[in-house]
């Protein structure tokens, strides 16, 4: 049987125009993919997430909602084919930015929570805060950079092989740290129908440095509707035996605007 690939990409939220210059009160986008194989191979695969961008007369504040599930056909231990999850993570967060009377210039406090069932870690969250300034300022160009002080609070899978200073085992337990972050924002908007990005994180830690990297390409397939191909990369500085120190996802998604 030859192996059929489906991709449903579909997705909802707000905004008129994707690339419109006009600043409103709320700015809210969503994206949703699926890719859906069988034949040979079974496996599933969505993800999704929603935006929104609140502008107020002395705040720009951000909230987002992040998920990815995926089920794999897998060979267990007596030979049998069983579908069994491979992937799922979720995450939310919130930034508040305070505008300071120097153009382009914000004070920020960020919260955030990552769930992983397959990470390097299996909760993380953050909360920090610092200054914002535009480095770059285009009318078809712009790069924001941020950075401050934050806490990370953090808890290892139960199946971690890492241990303490003392030899003991971290396997479900927690941790806390304190950290500094940074953050790159570019955008390049190439045309009235394209659009590129490349968002690059970085939270240092004495236990762990995390690194975030997304570059993106977005076009307009309509006023509302846009196609975003994207390559994700994170990368932990110190993780257990047992996991990889990089994870990768490409995907291709669409992107709604109303």
């Amino acid at each position: 049987m030859k192996l059929k690939l489906l991709s449903i990409l579909v997705a909802a939220s707000a905004t008129t125009n994707a690339f419109a210059e006009e600043t409103k009160t709320w700015d809210v986008t969503s994206e949703l993919g699926a890719i859906i194989t069988s034949g040979n191979t079974e496996t599933t695969t969505l993800k999704g997430g929603i935006k929104a961008l609140h502008n107020l007369e002395s705040w720009n504040n951000e909230y987002r909602i992040d998920g990815l599930y995926k089920e794999d056909e897998v060979e267990n231990s007596a030979g049998v084919k069983e579908t069994q999850r491979t992937n799922e993570k979720y995450s939310l967060s919130a930034q508040g930015n305070y505008k300071l009377n120097e153009d382009h210039a914000h004070l920020f406090i960020y919260g955030s929570h990552v769930s992983d069932y397959f990470g390097a870690f299996r909760n993380e969250s953050v909360i920090s805060a610092g200054y914002g300034q535009r480095l770059l300022d285009r009318s078809d160009m712009w790069l924001n950079a941020e950075i401050g002080p934050g806490y990370k609070y953090f808890k290892y899978p139960a199946t971690s092989t890492a241990v303490d200073s003392d030899g003991v085992s971290l396997a479900g337990e927690y941790e806390g740290e304190v950290i500094a972050l940074g953050k790159l924002d570019y955008t390049w908007k190439i045309s009235d129908n394209a659009k590129f990005t490349q968002l690059v994180g970085m939270e240092y830690g004495d236990t762990n440095t995390k690194t975030r990297s997304e570059t993106a390409l977005l076009a307009k397939i309509n006023g509302s509707l846009q196609m975003k191909v994207a390559y994700n990369i994170t990368h932990n500085s110190d993780v257990a035996n047992d996991k990889e120190n990089t994870d990768t996802e490409t995907s291709l998604t669409l992107v709604y605007s109303f």
